[in-house]
């Protein structure tokens, strides 16, 4: 059976709607998961069952990661928050780990899982960390639009046997001091944390760049949904 796996779901406040972007899925898909979206809920019994039900999450990405969740006040360049999602992905990613199931964060979703668990983000990287590096780049969103250093001895590196790969980019917020327990994977050229994992889990990794835009392109996009599929 595929393994069944449940994303995150995309909040459009303005529209008062949940949606998905199709690559989330067909990234999952293509590596022969079950890609189910969640209802937008933080009740507890909903999400216990939702978390015993799903073989693994993906975390996407979306509206910027509420600086409450590690202890700081927004500033002007802080985007749009989501309280009510903030709540329902603390839950699944808490429960998640508890039970040891598969966890994969994409761009909000490096953010959010270096928040929940005690680090901190750069709010806004133009105004908090300048660079000539481009964190956010236009179309097509599936061309790379700067490379990242892969470390040595993690598990991105060992999946995709190199130690540099040309990443899409799109944010304006970022990991700044790393969660205890969090190790990088890999190093953008002005030092950003772009892709994490945590040692003690099963499958917890994260990337800060777009495998959901990239999967069709890039065989790097396709190693990792297959990987986090894998553990699933």
């Amino acid at each position: 059976m595929k393994p069944l796996i449940g994303l995150i779901p995309l909040v459009d406040a303005g529209r008062d709607s949940l949606w998905m972007l199709p690559g989330y899925m067909e990234g999952v898909a293509s590596a022969g998961g079950l890609p189910v979206m969640l209802p937008l809920t933080d009740g507890e019994a909903d999400l216990n069952r939702l978390c015993g039900l799903c073989d693994g999450f993906l975390l996407t990405g979306g509206q910027d990661v509420s600086p409450a969740l590690y202890g700081q006040a927004s500033i002007p360049e802080c985007g749009e928050t989501c309280p009510r999602r903030d709540a329902m992905e603390a839950g699944v990613l808490r429960r998640a780990m508890a039970l040891d199931k598969p966890v994969l964060g994409i761009c909000r979703g490096i953010q959010f899982i270096n928040a929940v668990l005690g680090g901190t983000l750069w709010q806004d990287l133009p105004s908090q960390h300048p660079s000539g590096t481009c964190h956010r780049q236009s179309v097509p969103y599936d061309a790379p639009s700067h490379d990242v250093a892969v470390l040595p001895d993690t598990p991105l590196a060992a999946l995709l046997k190199r130690d540099a790969l040309g990443v899409n980019s799109y944010h304006h917020q970022a990991v700044r001091e790393l969660a205890p327990g969090l190790r990088p994977m890999a190093l953008s050229p002005d030092g950003l944390v772009e892709a994490l994992w945590h040692p003690d889990q099963r499958f917890l990794w994260a990337v800060q760049w777009h495998p959901e835009f990239a999967w069709k392109v890039s065989p790097e996009a396709r190693a990792i949904f297959r990987a986090f599929v894998e553990a699933c």
